[in-house]
């Protein structure tokens, strides 16, 4: 690990480290397409997650992640043969974002920190999908900072370096915790500090997920808890 000194503001990922997608998008797809793969369903549709992402970045016009949400869940059901499923399912399916299930860990940990530190959200999900997600959880961050807010979606530099700008404080001064290494490497690269959340289950019990992290982070921690005791909350 590469100690530094402590931040100021720790801005947290949000969908797998905070918040279990894989089991909460199984478990309404299940509901939902009672007959369907859930598995293979679920893992596609976040595997349209990245492209979309992308793919509206190098459009440069903006699109909401809800937006992106629904036009991959609709490519979805159409390579897996559920055309028939209805709009109104569809919209059902795609709301299942706001309301994913949090970790455990996560709003004991959060709450830890925030004694410590500002806490705050830094993910590709929209505002309204951030919000619902806080106050069905019951997690009082700080500030909510979607990617919405710089328009550009994760890993664009922007989106890091907009952090430190809205705080006024130099980059390094801010800590992305996250259970992405790509994502961690990123904020890297813009002068963050960083800090791995292993979240083993993250992408079910089928396909796995690496925990390892890499010795370039500053703090590696089992989950969010783990890192409030390493930080001395």
């Amino acid at each position: 690990m590469v100690k530094a000194p402590t931040p100021s503001v720790l801005a947290f990922d949000v969908f797998g480290t905070v918040f279990n997608w894989y089991g909460s998008i199984r478990r309404e797809i299940e509901h939902a397409i009672p007959h369907g793969e859930a598995n293979a369903l679920t893992l596609a549709w976040r595997d349209g997650y990245a492209p979309a992402l992308k793919a509206t970045n190098r459009s440069g016009e903006w699109v909401i992640l809800d937006v992106l949400h629904r036009s991959t869940l609709d490519e979805v059901l159409t390579q897996f043969n559920h055309e028939d499923v209805t709009d109104a399912s569809r919209q059902h399916l795609t709301k299942a974002w706001h309301r994913l299930d949090a970790w455990p860990d996560s709003v004991q940990g959060i709450h830890r920190l925030k004694k410590q530190f500002t806490v705050c959200t830094l993910s590709n999900g929209n505002l309204g999908l951030l919000t619902n997600l806080a106050k069905n959880a019951g997690i009082n961050w700080d500030c909510v900072l979607s990617a919405e807010v710089f328009r550009r979606y994760k890993p664009d530099p922007e989106t890091y370096l907009g952090v430190a700008r809205i705080f006024n404080v130099a980059p390094a001064q801010v800590m992305l915790v996250a259970a992405h290494q790509n994502d961690l490497d990123a904020a890297s690269s813009c002068g963050l500090q960083t800090a791995f959340i292993e979240r083993t289950d993250e992408y079910g019990p089928v396909r796995g997920n690496d925990v390892s992290g890499s010795n370039r982070n500053n703090w590696h921690a089992t989950d969010i808890d783990d890192l409030a005791d390493q930080l001395g909350c």
